[in-house]
């Protein structure tokens, strides 16, 4: 591999983990103002029960798979561990969340930690679905 060539893959490497990432936020942002729009969840930052966190847990878990699925469709080489490294950066995202709300009174705490631990075998999910379409792809 050239210099040039080693150099393109990783901005390719980073934009494909970026527009995976970017993907699950527009999406995830869309739905909770949409739903919040119709009275489903409450507004960001007023405290929630589990019912409406419960939805949010299924639909932010879904958004993660096609975020990551987008990861491994873009990965120039190795997507699994394109969406691994999203997956990690996810679950650094999340914990960090989950820090900094957990005394704020937001909802159950079961939540942020729910969020966490389902990062990376979303990924993960995510990867495998892109790999089973396309198997040469390893």
């Amino acid at each position: 591999m050239t210099p040039r060539s080693s150099s393109t893959a990783i901005w390719r490497s980073l934009g494909a983990i970026f527009a995976g990432i970017l993907t699950g936020i527009i999406l995830t942002l869309g739905t909770d103002a949409l739903l919040q729009r119709a009275g489903v969840i409450p507004p960001q930052g007023q405290p929630a029960t589990s019912d409406p966190l419960l939805l949010a847990t299924l639909y932010r878990t879904i958004y993660g798979v096609i975020a990551s699925y987008i990861t491994a469709r873009l990965a120039p080489y190795k997507p699994m561990a394109h969406v691994l490294v999203a997956g990690a950066m996810g679950v650094a995202a999340n914990a960090l969340g989950a820090i900094a709300t957990w005394n704020k009174n937001l909802g159950p705490h079961w939540y942020p930690i729910a969020l966490t631990l389902l990062a990376l075998p979303t990924a993960w999910v995510g990867g495998r679905l892109w790999l089973a379409k396309h198997p040469g792809s390893r």
